[in-house]
């Protein structure tokens, strides 16, 4: 399969090994989150925090908003001040380190450029030291917007261009770019255009392309495309998928492995969250990464 002359090739996802735990009494690397909450506990910095725990990493948290969420929707939230969200940022980056950071709800354009700014500043992303995964949140999974509409040129000129690796839905993928993605070739289409706008490597998801019996991610640096499958589970309980994988990359790119790695593991890892999923209230049940504690 050709996209623009280049070559598709296969991702490594057979098996994919476990992070490692930091023996007793020895410091855990260290990542930090820069996203709203989940008062729910199945998406944001909860769900963030679950995974990177279970993948050997202390997780460092920056609040930009506060949602009041359960199962079935959010019904609000609050901004927490850009120049505490950055403030955040500053404080661990400078006294306790990360090797790894992503970002989730930012929720409007001043907090964005805010974080943009602070991330520069302490070389967290693209063409720093520090990479930097960008999960560009806009909607939560019913619909309910987490971005002011205003905010989105911010995510297209300021916040991508310093993603290591953008990770958005299709329903973001459709806001950002324009395009619909339905099939291999709309995904390529998308792929490439999330590139253009400054990331390092972008990922087009097809967990929400519900017509496959299986859920690709296509991942692509602007020269090549690299394929990840996986069976796709038969679960409504998928609330928090998305953070969970932006999560799992951030967690193995903070271990040291390579982007592709990285996206790997996360796709075995999210896939195993979805089979143990579990039902909670009366809407989406989250996926869940406390499958580790039994194996």
């Amino acid at each position: 399969m050709r996209s623009g002359g280049r070559r598709a090739a296969p991702g490594r996802l057979t098996r994919v090994n476990l992070l490692p735990l930091a023996p007793r009494g020895q410091t855990p690397v260290r990542a930090l989150t820069i996203a709203g909450t989940d008062s729910g506990g199945g998406a944001g910095i909860q769900a963030d925090s679950r995974t990177m725990a279970m993948c050997g990493v202390h997780a460092c948290v920056a609040v930009a908003a506060v949602t009041v969420q359960n199962s079935l929707g959010v019904s609000g939230f609050h901004e927490i001040p850009p120049e505490t969200v950055a403030a955040q940022v500053r404080c661990v980056v400078e006294d306790i380190g990360v090797s790894a950071a992503k970002t989730g709800m930012l929720a409007s354009t001043a907090i964005i450029e805010s974080v943009a700014q602070v991330c520069t500043e302490v070389g967290i992303g693209h063409g720093h030291a520090i990479p930097l995964v960008v999960d560009p949140v806009c909607a939560s999974m019913h619909g309910d917007p987490l971005l002011h509409a205003e905010a989105l040129d911010a995510v297209r000129t300021v916040l991508i261009p310093l993603a290591t690796v953008v990770t958005p839905n299709l329903d973001e993928i459709r806001l950002i770019t324009g395009i619909d993605v339905v099939d291999d070739s709309t995904a390529r289409r998308a792929a490439e255009a999330l590139h253009a706008l400054g990331a390092q490597w972008s990922i087009v998801k097809g967990g929400h392309l519900r017509t496959s019996p299986e859920s690709t991610d296509l991942l692509f640096d602007g020269d090549r495309f690299l394929e990840f499958t996986s069976p796709r589970i038969d679960t409504g309980n998928d609330h928090g998928g998305g953070d969970t994988l932006a999560a799992a990359i951030a967690s193995a790119l903070a271990h040291g492995r390579s982007v592709p790695d990285a996206v790997a593991f996360a796709k075995e890892w999210v896939t195993r969250c979805l089979e143990w999923s579990y039902d909670l209230g009366g809407g989406h049940g989250p996926v869940n990464p406390l499958w580790r504690l039994q194996s």
